[in-house]
């Protein structure tokens, strides 16, 4: 009977279920789309936290950042010569300097490692190389970073080389391009860790546990496109040539490193002897990486460490800000809506069953308890929520594919941390470090089924709800309201 009454009642009145139902959808879909938005938000910061950080690094240590010393600007320093009889020499520097300026000692490795709570630590030598490619008429040119001019071009990959260096000619002309890259030192003996442990090798192969001196390379997928690189070609820097061995790909997002080199190597185009700018390190357990990182700024003066949750609150950019209202006014706005969606369903219930008068009253009079009568209303209400919350989930769904296929741009950029690097991940000179920081992440929506099974604990809330109003109001009617409607 229940059932029977119950079909024969949404017939009658659909229009005023499927506008209930709709307004139970709309802020359903709106949940649905704030809940996959916020999911991909922050499945885009892993990926940022992942490829800045390396896999499987839980934090990093660096070097206090100290204050430069008098008479230091910071800034590299080009020297060229052109013969007077030549009339267009052409000429190339490179400029390789330590991220930041800011070294540990190699020891230091040995220190972290030997802290309770750490499994693992790794140094990592991070340096920035200028190049500058210059033709010259007569005359001498020194340049020096710290200017600008218009044929100076951006690094590797679209980005930023940093300072673009400013020619003093001296009887004679001079035209130069400038090329900013970063090149990360790595541990060959132990690649689980560091710069190289977030990418894979997906042309050539990678170093081995022999070449800790070898003049071998491994080039990131974007640099290497840019520059026309390929496996067995030669790269040369700072007049060492090495042998490309393999191509590196990220495994998510965009790699801030443009070369790898054998730790030994990137020491010695650096002119640092045992040195490391970073030592990224792997806790033996996650439950303990504050504790650890407390031992090692006891135990070991002089350093700064960061860990992943230092590293994300210092994330900014377009994803941080979007993120931001994601979590916040997106949340909010929803609850707002869900609240709105509920309110008008349970007036809408109720200002149907003051329609259905004669009909509530009739049926009480052929004796029909009025716990029978709120059972049937709480009935229509739930029916009408699970059609309001199906609508809700195919609008949800379709607004979170179209975001995933739009794929929106989203920039983050890693901050400074405080220490004498960029929170771990390889940055640059002075000047370079924000622009080889900066990532360009495409925004997906998934939606997962807790979100689904949230949508329909919302859709039978609703209905519970509306059902409650509605039936509250119909266990009030007496038969004698039916026979006055009549009237």
């Amino acid at each position: 009977m229940f059932g029977i009454y119950l079909k024969r009642e949404l017939g009658r009145r659909k229009k005023a279920a499927l506008v209930i139902a709709l307004g139970l959808a709309l802020g359903i879909a709106l949940v649905i789309t704030v809940n996959s938005v916020s999911a991909g938000m922050t499945q885009a910061q892993d990926k940022v936290l992942k490829s800045l950080y390396g896999l499987g690094t839980d934090m990093t240590v660096t070097k206090a950042r100290s204050a430069p010393t008098s008479g230091s600007s910071g800034r590299p320093n080009f020297q060229f010569d052109a013969g007077s009889n030549d009339s267009d020499a052409t000429q190339s520097s490179d400029r390789v300097m330590t991220q930041g300026g800011q070294a540990l000692a190699a020891g230091v490795v040995t220190k972290v490692a030997a802290q309770k709570g750490v499994s693992g630590a790794v140094g990592a030598l991070t340096l920035n190389v200028t190049k500058v490619d210059g033709s010259f008429t007569q005359g001498k040119a020194q340049s020096q970073s710290g200017g600008s001019s218009s044929q100076g071009q951006g690094g590797p990959g679209g980005q930023s080389g940093g300072s673009t260096a400013a020619p003093q000619v001296q009887g004679g002309g001079a035209e130069f391009d400038v090329n900013s890259y970063s090149v990360a030192g790595v541990d060959v003996t132990d690649q689980t860790l560091g710069p190289l442990a977030g990418s894979k090798i997906t042309t050539g192969k990678t170093f081995t546990a022999t070449q800790t001196d070898a003049k071998v390379a491994v080039v990131s997928k974007a640099y290497a496109k840019e520059n026309s690189l390929k496996v067995g070609k030669t790269l040369k820097i700072s007049g060492t040539k090495y042998t490309i061995i393999g191509i590196a790909t990220p495994d998510s997002s965009e790699s801030t490193t443009d070369v790898y080199l054998p730790l030994k190597q990137a020491q010695t185009l650096a002119d640092a002897k045992n040195q490391v700018t970073t030592i990224y390190v792997k806790a033996t357990d996650s439950q303990q990486i504050d504790s650890v990182k407390t031992a090692i700024q006891k135990n070991i003066a002089g350093t700064t460490v960061t860990t992943s949750a230092d590293l994300a609150e210092t994330v900014s950019g377009s994803l941080s800000t979007a993120s931001d209202l994601a979590t916040s006014v997106g949340k909010w706005l929803s609850v707002a809506v869900l609240v709105a969606a509920f309110l008008v369903a349970a007036l809408l219930t109720s200002s149907a069953v003051s329609r259905r008068v004669r009909e509530f009253g009739t049926l009480k009079a052929l004796g029909w308890p009025s716990r029978r009568v709120t059972r049937q209303v709480v009935g229509e209400s739930i029916v009408n929520g699970l059609l309001g919350g199906a609508l809700g989930i195919g609008l949800g769904l379709a607004a979170a594919y179209t975001v995933t296929a739009i794929s929106p741009k989203l920039t983050a950029q890693l901050g400074s941390t405080g220490g004498g690097g960029m929170g771990g991940g390889p940055g640059g000179g002075p000047g370079q470090q924000s622009a080889q920081n900066t990532m360009e992440i495409a925004l997906s929506a998934p939606v997962s089924m807790t979100t689904i099974a949230l949508a329909v604990g919302l859709a039978v809330t609703g209905g519970l709800i509306a059902g409650a109003m509605g039936g509250w109001r119909a266990s009030r009617m007496r038969p004698a309201d039916a026979l006055r409607s009549v009237s």
